[in-house]
């Protein structure tokens, strides 16, 4: 919790900021520098392997101290408790924040205040919490799972994995839809009417993306995508935007006994903010699929 002093001055910047019309930019660096200071003012040396000392004249760790752990320069440490106008990296903020014991609600607050993305904030997904998960167990049979805006598979049931394949089996970079549906072999050949799903999909990606150009994450696996795939490459060029629907999925099984699935996606969103983490459930379109799923989930594995 933050001191009274750092709470006062926070509240005086913002008032002043009001008062004379300062940028939102300001106001936010404001904010982050008292966030800062009330971090740094709640950690003794001992939590973080200091040495402690007789006199301290300000409660928690000094400046320097903080400059140190996250190997920055004190000068620079200084002016960014004094809010002054600086480029903050990614990589740079992501060290204050662990010298500082930031939890990871707390790392995302900063980075948000110092707008920058965070490159360790899906380590451990908010998302997917221990409800969530018995939430997906529970859906079985049917297919389901948890997805963010960049369509990153986050968490799946088993019945997902039992008819598209496991995630778990590939790269952490490659668990995404976009790239499964461009290079995986499972989903190139079984997923059937991939000719409309994949101008769909990356229409519905580049509108989310609108919101993230400058997030290395987004950027990244599209750049990946235009190295890899002359056909996300003709695709994405088309610049097409299209909203968030459900449809029926056709999927021909690897297995010949369980065949044709249709699958109907729909979206339950666990956050009311766009870009929200959702559950996406396949449902079956058909009393066939119905059954084929049920079969399967009782095939011994």
């Amino acid at each position: 919790m933050a001191t009274a002093t750092t709470a006062t001055t926070a509240a005086t910047a913002t008032r002043t900021g009001a008062a004379t019309g300062s940028s939102g930019a300001e106001l936010r660096r404001a904010e982050l520098a008292a966030f800062l200071r009330s971090r740094r003012e709640r950690i003794t040396p001992d939590q973080v392997g200091l040495p402690g000392t007789a006199r301290r004249r300000t409660p928690g760790l000094r400046r320097e101290e903080v400059a140190h752990l996250a190997s920055v320069g004190i000068t620079w440490y200084t002016w960014l408790e004094q809010g002054r106008a600086m480029n903050v990296s990614a990589g740079v903020l992501d060290a204050i924040a662990r010298a500082l014991l930031m939890d990871p609600t707390e790392r995302a607050h900063a980075f948000a205040l110092a707008g920058a993305t965070d490159p360790r904030a899906e380590t451990v997904c908010p998302a997917v919490t221990p409800t969530v998960l018995r939430m997906l167990r529970r859906l079985e049979p049917y297919p389901a799972e948890v997805k963010n805006a960049r369509y990153d598979i986050l968490a799946h049931n088993q019945a997902y994995a039992d008819v598209f394949g496991d995630p778990a089996e590939l790269e952490p970079a490659h668990r995404n839809a976009l790239w499964m549906m461009f290079m995986s072999d499972r989903w190139r050949v079984r997923l059937l009417d991939r000719d409309v799903m994949l101008p769909e999909l990356i229409a519905k990606y580049r509108k989310a993306m609108a919101e993230h150009l400058a997030e290395p994450a987004w950027k990244a696996t599209v750049d990946e995508l235009l190295t890899a795939s002359s056909e996300f490459r003709e695709l994405w060029e088309r610049r097409e935007v299209a909203p968030m629907v459900s449809h029926v999925k056709r999927y021909e099984h690897v297995d010949p006994e369980i065949g044709l699935l249709r699958l109907e996606h729909r979206h339950m969103w666990l956050a009311p903010e766009s870009g929200a983490y959702r559950v996406v459930t396949y449902v079956p379109a058909d009393d066939e699929t119905e059954e084929r799923l049920e079969r399967l989930a009782a095939a011994p594995r």
